[in-house]
């Protein structure tokens, strides 16, 4: 680390810019000029905001009566990967609603958690990964929160994991990752490679055919994801065609189509994120290749990326993904006319949200049964009583793995509309037991998290190298 620098400037959600004792946090590499960028961010649009407080709309929060507890929310909702990310600030906003007010899922469960209601307490790391490492700090040392609701990007997660271990915090993240990990300070509610990658290179190999062209941003789980498909894609007999990365933030991908041209396979296996991916899109169709020739599956893309790019891009092409909005449940179905209600009739759903939405039941679950065994909220409690909680989701009922922190999660494929719906192709009968370690590269590798958990080494050798499906 390069030094220390210092910020006396926080935006309350009045409005109003007022000086607060200092918010000292370490930019590590960061040069002055970022950091002057930072500290004006900071002032225009909330970067260091803390605990809404009055106003109005869904980023007001009013009375929380007596002894709130505090929850970190960590997203960024500026930089290159704002496009997605703020759904999930906004999903975990209604939910903390919802639970404050005692309606939606929580109805019946009266206002709040045993009596006390949600203080939010909001950054924005601005799409920084440096940003997310310090704001994790602050968040845990000096706004003292139980918890904290956030990451998107693996990098970003990664950039934090050293602090909530060191720190003995938890995160609750909700975002489809590359797996290989198996922390005592994290709760997965994303899916995990067996939930999201094992039944869509299948569905490629035997819809499109052997070929597969894998492109991706360029950082670890894009390349992580990708290692893993080009595994089970071998193991098919298929193969690999072409392996390209663009630079986060990337939104120039000629000469990558131009290889895809030459290559000629069956289907484009696609990790973009954030902004590249409306991006790429168009420009893929604007040269000339429909899906009808090269299809593309993709696992980043939702209905909030296809909103951004235009609806006929993506017309013909696939994800794969938990939870799509065209989901027919009751759950669902409330959950969707309840998020537009707050935030606006033209707003669409998507999985990473909807998993930032259902982690929050978990978390007020667990809080609430801590509070009524007469406990205390720390970590120790709060992370023993998530082990194993339930929800009725919008995707279908759910399950935290009381052994590896990891969520039992339908798996899903989408075949993306005129409209931009995806027409669902493929579903898994119920949700997945979660696998962390992909077997396709780790055979019989496991996750097992001791009870109580001691933070000691969780991982184990199976001796298995071929692990049944399991249904919840």
């Amino acid at each position: 680390m390069n030094g220390v620098s210092s910020a006396f400037l926080s935006l309350p959600f009045s409005g109003k810019i007022m000086t607060k004792k200092p918010l000292y946090f370490n930019l590590g590499r960061t040069s002055r000029r970022k950091f002057l960028k930072y500290s004006s961010l900071a002032v225009g649009t909330g970067i260091l905001a803390s605990c809404t407080r009055g106003g109005g709309g869904a980023n007001s929060q009013g009375d929380l009566g007596e002894n709130p507890i505090k929850v970190g929310v960590m997203y960024s909702t500026t930089g290159s990967i704002a496009i997605v990310e703020k759904s999930l600030q906004d999903s975990t906003f209604l939910a903390i609603d919802q639970i404050n007010s005692g309606t939606g899922p929580w109805e019946g469960n009266g206002e709040g958690i045993a009596g006390r209601k949600i203080q939010r307490v909001v950054v924005n790391p601005d799409s920084n990964w440096d940003l997310y490492n310090q704001m994790s700090k602050r968040l845990i040392d000096e706004d003292q929160v139980s918890c904290v609701l956030g990451c998107y990007t693996s990098a970003s997660r990664k950039s934090v994991l050293p602090v909530f271990e060191e720190k003995d915090s938890l995160l609750y993240y909700p975002v489809y990752y590359e797996g290989n990990e198996c922390s005592s300070n994290v709760f997965y509610t994303g899916a995990a490679p067996n939930q999201q990658i094992t039944d869509s290179i299948p569905y490629c190999y035997e819809n499109f055919g052997p070929k597969g062209f894998f492109i991706g941003s360029d950082y670890i789980y894009p390349k992580e994801s990708n290692r893993i498909a080009k595994a089970e894609l071998e193991k098919l007999g298929g193969q690999v065609m072409g392996d390209e990365y663009a630079p986060l933030g990337t939104t120039e991908f000629i000469t990558i189509i131009n290889k895809i041209k030459q290559a000629k396979p069956d289907f484009v296996l696609s990790n973009l994120v954030g902004d590249s991916i409306p991006a790429f899109y168009r420009q893929y169709r604007d040269s000339g290749i429909t899906s009808d020739d090269i299809p593309i599956m993709a696992y980043p893309t939702t209905e909030e990326e296809i909103q951004a790019m235009g609806a006929e891009y993506a017309a013909g092409h696939y994800t794969s993904f938990n939870y799509f909005q065209s989901v027919d449940t009751p759950e669902n179905q409330q959950f969707v006319r309840e998020f537009k209600e707050m935030f606006g009739e033209n707003r669409v759903t998507n999985g990473v949200m909807e998993a930032a939405y259902l982690q929050t039941f978990f978390m007020a679950q667990a809080m609430k049964d801590v509070l009524e065994a007469g406990e205390e909220i720390d970590t120790k409690t709060l992370r023993e009583a998530t082990r194993g909680q339930e929800f009725n989701a919008p995707q279908g009922k759910v399950k935290m793995d009381a052994d590896n922190y990891h969520t039992y999660l339908y798996a899903r494929i989408g075949r993306w509309q005129e409209d931009g719906q995806a027409d669902i192709v493929f579903s898994s009968p119920s949700a997945i037991k979660p696998i962390p370690w992909s077997q396709a590269l780790y055979p019989g590798r496991m996750c097992v998290h001791p009870s109580p958990d001691n933070r000691s080494d969780p991982t184990k050798e199976t001796g298995k190298e071929n692990l049944e499906t399991k249904y919840l």
